[in-house]
């Protein structure tokens, strides 16, 4: 996929993919000048973020409640 194609799969705008890749945030590479991405590395990318948000959403009301002085 070329960068168009990858951030209309994602959801994303193209500047958005390009500040990924330029973090090197996001799974890409090069094919001559241009950037390029697997759908499958970036199916695997989107699961392991999913799975990091899921497990920082699960920690965080357990932190509200000990700083409310809940058990």
């Amino acid at each position: 996929m070329n960068i168009r194609q990858a951030s209309q799969y994602l959801g994303v705008s193209p500047d958005t993919l390009y500040k990924y890749v330029g973090e090197q945030k996001i799974p890409a590479f090069k094919l001559g000048n241009r950037w390029r991405f697997k759908k499958s590395r970036l199916d695997q990318w989107m699961e392991e973020k999913s799975s990091q948000m899921e497990a920082k959403s699960k920690r965080k009301p357990k932190a509200a409640g000990k700083a409310a002085g809940q058990p």
